[in-house]
């Protein structure tokens, strides 16, 4: 039987939570750790920029990474989230998603989504709570999470 996901997280952990009831208890199912979301932007990076060499003479230049490597982790475990959510979307495992979130990873998470997972999340709420109790998590949503009609 299809079920609601609360999926909590944060750049270097996260939770998945049934919600068996619009009001009710969240049950955690499943949680996720990303250790390189937790470390220091200095121990992301390789000890030396990558080198390019101009087209003409002999003079060599430093490469800048486009991205600082803590934004590119938060972007890959933001990836791995999303395809757990598709993979369960996919095998009818969930009808509805909620995503809680703070606002930079949510928004990373939400542009992982393809298409077809981004019609099943019922709601986004803006909130650092994964490292909080399951009851305190509640605490802070909405009394009723989602409409109790099927999709």
């Amino acid at each position: 039987m299809p079920s609601t996901w609360v999926v909590v997280a944060d750049s270097s952990a996260a939770r998945i939570f049934d919600a068996p009831a619009a009001t009710g208890a969240l049950t955690e199912i499943e949680s996720f750790a990303h250790t390189e979301g937790r470390l220091h932007e200095r121990d992301l990076r390789t000890d030396q920029p990558g080198t390019t060499k101009d087209r003409a003479g002999y003079a060599k230049h430093g490469i800048e990474p486009r991205t600082n490597p803590k934004e590119h982790e938060a972007v890959v475990f933001a990836r791995m989230l999303a395809e757990t959510i598709e993979r369960a979307r996919a095998k009818s495992q969930i009808e509805r998603v909620l995503l809680v979130a703070p606002p930079e990873f949510l928004g990373h998470l939400r542009s992982a989504l393809d298409a077809n997972a981004r019609k099943i999340v019922e709601g986004e709420f803006n909130l650092n709570v994964v490292r909080l109790a399951p009851d305190e998590i509640r605490k802070r949503l909405p009394e009723r999470l989602y409409s109790s009609l099927a999709k």
